[in-house]
């Protein structure tokens, strides 16, 4: 008798063929793109900008969709700190200082989501001044990205440091007992028409973490000290801060540090980005929606003048055209209100899903704040829970044909290759799969980058331990990432710089 499909043996056979081909990736070839072979190079300097600190030449592409008056948006050109060092620091130094400086900030982070989810201590009492220590999302004192802001009335023109990873505004500021060097004069609150000092007593100053006051002027002090030892003091103040197009946001509170010590370069202070109600996007809520988008190109992006690094803040911050934009919503951490949580739920290599890269090793646990994926400017390698890393990277591995091995890894990445000679190769593409059907798709820059001028490109992503997962600065560049509090969702916009 013929045996037919309708046998039962015969259909489970079937069916366990079929699924071990898909299983080995038979039913369906990789998927792959090219990557264009370009070995590290240095950084463009820090740029000089005009004592306005407008430069019309300097164009974002979500004005080009939307053009709205100066007093609903903020634009703000931003550079990268490596450019400090372009002109004196070979460029295979610079990126190991990046990546220093990365491992470092990481731990802060981890850091600062241990102090706040750790178990409340016995027998603890209210403020006592400066005698208790806060951790900063903010590694070294230093973010990635600087911003030109003017400070006071008439606007003293600065660089910023940008960071979605601390909430609270400062600067250094006359006199100082102690400050580091920065690239610009150092701000004179008594030079300024619109500086005023936060009473003790005000509802702003009960709004810091650790906050004092000096009896002799009834004014509220700040200190925010950070993993690494750095610390800024000072008078915590109300200013106006000027940015492009002489767009003014006055009574911003803002840290007025007097002290600053420890590993800060180059920027007069900090502008914070994060959630919480300290943070710029925060108090300029009312006025600019709580919604701030920026754009972050290749730091070593040369010859390509109307590719900039830039944020925005205001209506004109989210892209009218949302069929570009892949929205997920933010998750809040309950323990910690800085930073901007996302769901990531997965990863596909080459088209296929890797098995081992589980949402529930990336998942935030409401209950104790522990674990989750964040979203930050100042981190610049991914990085995720061990499990998921190594299970991301010997798909990547795997998928990799024909190119050598590099031996060795480099500094925190474990899978490099020797390009060498090469002027492009092919890769299996990397797809970020975020809660609310949001897929990331990275281009092969964002995620094998080159590491030194002789032609090794790593792998660039990590593992952590810390429980906390980062999408990093690397894999954004280039995209448009919208942070739309109002809405409560993160997006991400390819080719939006």
């Amino acid at each position: 008798m013929a045996v037919t499909a309708s046998h039962p043996l015969l259909l489970l056979l079937l069916l366990s063929l079929r699924l071990l081909a898909v299983a080995n990736g038979a039913s369906k070839p990789l998927a792959y793109q090219t990557l264009v072979v370009t070995p590290l190079a240095s950084p463009k300097p820090l740029l000089s900008e005009d004592a306005d600190g407008d430069d019309e030449n300097l164009a974002s592409a979500v004005e080009s969709e939307t053009t709205l008056p100066s007093s609903s948006s903020l634009h703000v050109h931003l550079s990268h700190r490596d450019s400090v060092l372009a002109d004196t620091t070979a460029a295979e130094q610079i990126f190991r200082l990046r990546l220093d400086r990365d491992a470092a900030r990481v731990e802060t982070l981890s850091q600062a989501l241990a102090v706040a989810t750790a178990p409340p201590a016995a027998n603890v009492t209210g403020r006592r001044g400066f005698s208790s220590k806060v951790v900063s999302g903010l590694a070294q004192g230093s973010g990635e990205y600087f911003a030109r802001i003017g400070i006071g009335t008439p606007a003293r023109y600065v660089y910023m440091v940008l960071d979605t990873g601390s909430d609270v505004v400062w600067l250094q500021c006359a006199p100082c007992r102690r400050c580091y060097s920065q690239s610009d004069p150092i701000f004179d609150p008594r030079s300024s028409r619109s500086y005023a000092a936060v009473p003790c007593g005000a509802p702003l100053c009960r709004r810091l973490d650790v906050a004092g006051c000096d009896t002799r002027r009834r004014s509220c002090l700040y200190q925010v000290s950070y993993g690494d030892g750095s610390i800024t003091t000072g008078q915590f103040s109300t200013e106006t801060l000027t940015f492009r197009r002489s767009t003014r946001v006055s009574r911003i509170a803002l840290g007025c540090g007097h002290d600053n010590e420890g590993l800060f370069v180059a920027a007069a202070g900090l502008l914070g980005l994060g959630r919480g109600s300290l943070s710029f996007p925060s108090q300029a809520g009312r006025r600019f929606g709580r919604m701030f988008s920026y754009c972050l190109v290749d730091r070593t992006s040369a010859g390509a003048p109307n590719r900039s690094s830039s944020v925005v803040f205001g209506g004109s911050a989210v892209p009218r055209s949302s069929a570009r934009v892949a929205y997920t919503p933010m998750v809040r951490n309950p323990k910690v209100d800085t930073f901007y949580y996302v769901e990531l739920m997965g990863v596909s290599v080459g088209g296929a899903r890797v098995t081992g890269v589980l949402a529930s090793d990336l998942r935030l646990d409401p209950t104790t704040g522990r674990g989750g994926v964040i979203v930050d400017s100042g981190t610049s390698v991914t990085r995720l829970a061990r499990p998921a890393y190594q299970a991301l990277r010997d798909a990547f591995k795997a998928g990799v044909s024909g190119l050598k091995l590099a031996p060795g890894g480099f500094s925190l990445f474990d899978t490099c290759y020797d390009l060498s000679g090469r002027t492009e190769v092919k890769v299996p593409t990397v797809v970020l799969h975020l809660a609310g059907g949001a897929a990331v798709s990275l281009p092969a820059e964002n995620y094998l980058i080159p590491v030194d001028t002789k032609g090794t490109f790593c792998f660039a992503f990590a593992g952590t331990d810390s429980g906390v997962s980062i999408i990093g600065n690397i894999q954004q560049q280039g995209f448009r990432v919208v942070f739309d509090a109002e809405k409560s969702r993160v997006g991400f916009m390819p080719r939006g710089c």
